[in-house]
Order: C-alpha cells, then sequence, then structure tokens
C-alpha cells in the first residue's frame, strides 16, 4: 500500500458506527487501514507531516458506504438508455421516445428503462399503443423493476416473439384475443430472445442464463466491455459507495473487473459477484460456484454466494402468495423452481459453505425460501451461513420470528415501498389486499424481530443514491391507520448501508465501521446529515469517497 498519501480527515460529524466508540471529529488513515479515530487534537498528533489535511466542516462521515443488492454490468448497460422513470401519460412517453430515437439513429432495437406499471394509468401497455410512437422501428419498455418488458410489432418481430413462446413456469408472452402477443412480456424467458437478438443480453447473462458470452467476446468486444464497467465502477463510487455486492452473476463479470485491476494496480470498488444458478442447470453446476469462490477471494474482489430467484413480482402477477392476489383471485404466481428441485439446490450449495441469496417477493415465496435453509440445516448441520432473502416485499407473521431463528439476513430495499419517493401506490398495494399491507415492505418488524437488515436499491430497479433510500426509509408513511410505522431512525438507515453490509459479506472484522485497523473506506457527505430535515435528506451527495486509503472521488 505504499505510494498512497495519508489523509487526515478532521471537523466532521464521524459517526463511526462502532458501538465502543460511536462518535468522534477526525479520522486519520495511511497505508489503506485507519490508523485513528478520535479528536482533532489526537489525530493531528498521531497524522505524518506528509499526510493530506481535509476540513469536512462539521458535515457527516461515515463509514465507506456498501450497496448490498445491485446489478453492476447490466445497469452500467443501461446508463444509455431512454430513462422513463417519473414520466407518466402517453403524450409524455412518446415526446421522449421520439427525441431519444432521434439521437439513437443506429440502434438496432430502442429500449426504456424505468417505466412505472402505470405509465398509461388505468390502461396497461401494450404494442399498439409503441406503434403509435414507432411503427418502423423496434422499441421495447423495461418496467421499473425489469420483470416485464412492453415491446413494439417491430421489436417482437425483431425477437421471434410475435406469434408467442413457449417458456417454463413464472414467465409468460402475454398473448391476444387475435392470436398474437400484446406485447407484455413478463419475466426473463420471455424477453431474452429480444436481447439476444438486439446484442444486449450479454450485458444481462448475469440474470437471464448465469452463463458466459458464446461465443466470448473478440478484443473489441472486450474492450468495449471494459468501458462500461469502469462506467459502473464509477458511477456506484461517485454514489458513495466502496463495497459493492451484485445480485447477478456470471465468470465473465469477474474476469473483466479482474483485468481492470490488473491494467490499473487496484479496483477503486470491493466488489462481490454470485454465481447465478436457474432452474435449467443441474447440481453438477455448483461446481462452478465453488470454483468462482476458490479464484477469487480477495479484499477487493470475491464471489462465494450462489443467487437464485424464486418468484418474479407482485406487479405482474409473478409474485408467489400463499393466499390469491387481492384484485385476481385465480392467481398466487408460479414459483421458478420445483420444490424438490429448489431444496435440493440449497441443500448442496449449503453443504459446499457457499452463501445464498434467493429473490423471494411473495409471502409464499419467502416461505418457502425459509422452509429450504431450514432442510438445509437439517440436513447439513447448523453454521453461520447468513443466508440471505432478497426484497421480502410480503410477509406471513409465522414466518416473522424464523429469520432470527434460521439466522436468514432480510437484504430489503427502503425505495421499493409503493408510496414512497416518486413510487405510485397503485397497482401494487391494491394487487397486495388490505389484509396483507401490515406485513408488506416490513423493514421495522422484521428488524424487531432481531434479523439483520442491509439496505440496498436494487439499481437499476431503483435510482442507486443511498441518500435517495435512506429518506424513503425515514419518511415513510402508513397505507391505513393502525398499519404498524416501518420507518427507520437515521442511525438504523445507515448502519444499514455500512455495518450491515459488512455482516453481510462475513467481513464485520476488517469494514462497515471506522475503528483503529479496519479498512480505510470511508464516505464524507457535503451536509450534517443529523442537522437536515428527514424529508431533505434526498439531495446530500459525497464530497469525499476514500476506499482502501485512496481518493476514488472528489467533489
Amino acid at each position: 500500500m505504499s505510494g498512497i498519501t495519508p489523509i487526515l480527515i478532521e471537523n466532521a460529524s464521524v459517526l463511526t458506527m462502532d458501538p465502543a466508540n460511536p462518535r468522534a471529529e477526525a479520522v486519520y488513515v495511511t497505508d489503506g487501514k485507519i490508523a485513528g479515530v478520535g479528536s482533532n487534537a489526537e489525530m493531528r498528533a498521531l497524522a505524518d507531516k506528509s499526510a493530506r489535511v481535509i476540513d469536512a466542516g462539521g458535515n457527516t462521515l461515515t463509514p465507506g458506504l456498501s450497496e448490498n443488492h445491485l446489478h453492476l454490468f447490466s445497469g452500467a448497460a443501461e446508463l444509455d438508455h431512454l430513462p422513463l422513470a417519473g414520466v407518466e401519460g402517453f403524450e409524455a412517453l412518446k415526446e421522449k421516445a421520439l427525441a431519444y430515437g432521434a439521437a439513437m439513429p443506429d440502434e438496432a432495437v430502442l429500449y426504456g428503462q424505468g417505466a412505472n406499471y402505470t405509465i398509461l394509468g388505468d390502461e396497461r401497455m401494450t404494442r399498439h399503443h409503441l406503434d403509435r410512437i414507432f411503427p418502423d422501428r423496434p422499441f421495447a419498455v423495461f418496467a421499473h423493476d425489469h420483470h416485464t418488458v412492453w415491446a413494439n410489432t417491430k421489436a417482437l418481430e425483431f425477437g421471434g416473439l410475435l406469434h408467442g413462446l413457449k417458456v417454463r413456469p413464472g414467465n409468460e408472452v402475454v398473448m391476444g384475443e387475435d392470436g398474437l402477443a400484446t406485447g407484455e412480456l413478463r419475466e426473463m424467458e420471455a424477453f431474452g430472445p429480444l436481447l439476444r437478438a438486439s446484442g444486449f443480453e450479454r450485458y444481462r447473462l448475469g440474470l437471464a442464463t448465469g452463463g458466459e458470452p458464446d461465443p466470448y467476446p473478440e478484443e473489441d468486444e472486450f474492450e468495449t466491455d471494459i468501458v462500461v464497467m469502469r462506467r459502473g465502477l464509477d458511477y456506484c463510487a461517485r454514489h458513495g459507495f466502496t463495497s459493492l455486492q451484485c445480485m447477478d452473476g456470471n465468470l465473465y463479470q469477474l474476469q473483466l473487473l479482474a483485468e481492470i485491476e490488473k491494467r490499473d494496480g487496484f479496483l477503486p470498488l470491493r466488489v462481490r459477484i454470485p454465481f447465478h444458478y436457474k432452474s435449467f442447470m443441474d447440481l453438477p453446476m455448483l461446481e462452478k460456484a465453488s470454483a468462482m469462490a476458490q479464484a477469487y477471494n480477495s479484499d477487493f474482489l470475491s464471489s462465494g454466494t450462489v443467487k437464485l430467484f424464486h418468484d418474479g413480482v407482485i406487479d405482474s402477477w409473478t409474485a408467489v402468495m400463499i393466499e390469491p392476489y387481492a384484485n385476481k383471485p385465480d392467481a398466487h404466481g408460479e414459483s421458478l423452481f420445483e420444490p424438490e428441485q429448489f431444496r435440493d439446490v440449497v441443500i448442496e450449495a449449503d453443504r459446499r459453505g457457499l452463501q445464498i441469496a434467493v429473490h423471494a417477493i411473495g409471502d409464499g415465496a419467502v416461505r418457502a425460501v425459509l422452509d429450504a435453509y431450514q432442510a438445509a440445516r437439517q440436513a447439513n448441520g447448523p453454521r453461520d451461513s447468513r443466508h440471505r432473502i432478497e426484497h421480502i416485499e410480503v410477509i406471513h407473521p409465522d414466518d416473522i420470528d424464523r429469520f432470527k431463528e434460521l439466522g436468514v439476513i432480510a437484504s430489503m430495499q427502503p425505495a421499493h415501498a409503493p408510496g414512497v419517493m416518486s413510487l405510485s401506490l397503485e397497482p401494487t398495494i391494491s394487487m397486495i389486499g388490505r389484509d396483507r399491507w401490515r406485513y408488506s415492505y416490513a423493514w421495522r418488524t422484521i428488524k424487531d424481530a432481531g434479523a439483520h437488515i442491509p439496505f440496498a436499491s436494487d439499481w437499476p430497479v431503483s435510482p442507486i443514491d443511498p441518500m435517495y433510500s435512506v429518506q424513503a426509509a425515514l419518511t415513510r408513511k402508513t397505507w391505513q391507520d393502525g398499519d404498524p410505522d416501518q420507518r427507520f431512525t437515521l442511525e438504523e438507515a445507515l448502519a444499514a448501508y455500512t455495518a450491515e453490509g459488512a455482516y453481510a459479506e462475513f467481513n464485520e472484522d476488517r469494514k462497515g465501521m471506522i475503528r483503529t485497523g479496519y479498512f480505510a473506506d470511508l464516505t464524507l457527505l457535503d451536509a450534517d446529515l443529523e442537522a437536515r430535515d428527514p424529508e431533505a435528506i434526498h439531495g446530500v451527495t459525497p464530497s469525499l469517497v476514500v476506499c482502501g486509503g485512496r481518493v476514488t472521488y472528489e467533489a
């Protein structure tokens, strides 16, 4: 670590996340580690004369923030797409799409990202709506959750989907009465052919198949992907992050990151990439997960997690519910795995000593995953596995205490809760149904039951800005009188982005707190968060980010 200039940050409001020493006003770092935490006078006496001195001006300094659930490679690639978050109404969509199309004359398929399911009000979007915008060019719009795509006729033809496609349970090419696809494509198998045909699939392989590019990218494609990955890393660093826990993965992403580290001599963030196990795989594929974990196990680039999807999302009726959807009594959602197959995968991954992270949104999916984790414990014996469930948007009350009992981490995303920030209440809350509202997005309820809860954005599903999610966690309102208050305090929300993220990675002994001997990972904000109105937290930005003692972002 020689050659890195020591840094003294003084006059800060330091929130250390260290229970033994919760507050300080100065931090000194050298050789990639925290060398001291204390008063201005103490740290000035400790600091080397060569240290760079930074006056924080009373602003908040936290441990380096950890984005605990994101999709780095695909999110970086989508930065070039048409952003549709907050766009409402057909005319607004048309205006933005036509301007974007004019600026992208050579794109095989025009992609929009981040649309609400209610972008057209009460009307569900179809190919006919999009045909009125682009009758002669392929155009497809991703829902904000990335589980539904709406495609125009040209895009359906381009992807070979206009006449439908046979897909596995939990996926659907929605068909119309005319025998042709309506344009709504639910889940990855349904819209995968369009992504493949357009050349965008390479960035989503970690989500779609868990496999590798075939054929392997030519030199120019590899260099393009290096640029995309660098752009993603830079985007994350300037939002205050020093650690990333990716929730899609393949070996190719690890190879790209390793190449960046080789060329530059370091990575600007610590990145964890999982192996993504899909329902069409068999158990021997987990040998690849073990090999990835063994080959990539450094402080900056690691694997060791197996990611799975158990269900879809509420807004397309693909999340698995114990009781039917309130607005569709014949729908429960379908699991993406057969029950026995899912249990066997979990038991085998656990036997190998791998961490497991499962997307489970409906209460039926959450229960099935907890049951599988319990079966793994019975089969292999108890251990400190820290298996995870991602999202947990609805939970049955009988399952709340099981998180602590089984040592399962509840990975949750404040910005996903309907009604927070710019997210609309409908159609989600009507689909969940009033009887389940008190157990929906139940962060506080699950935390109070003793579970570890790291926060995240699920970028690019939600804005990556951590202050966006922190404000959502602090200001969320109940949907009806009598529902539990699910809000977090500021300190709890920041802990969910620091100490809890480190715990989820088994790294609480070296990061997630500002403590002597820990990694020199720090995020200095441009305001004093504790003096800020909770309704104005979003808008606070990093002024300095330090990872491993290096300045990785400076405003």
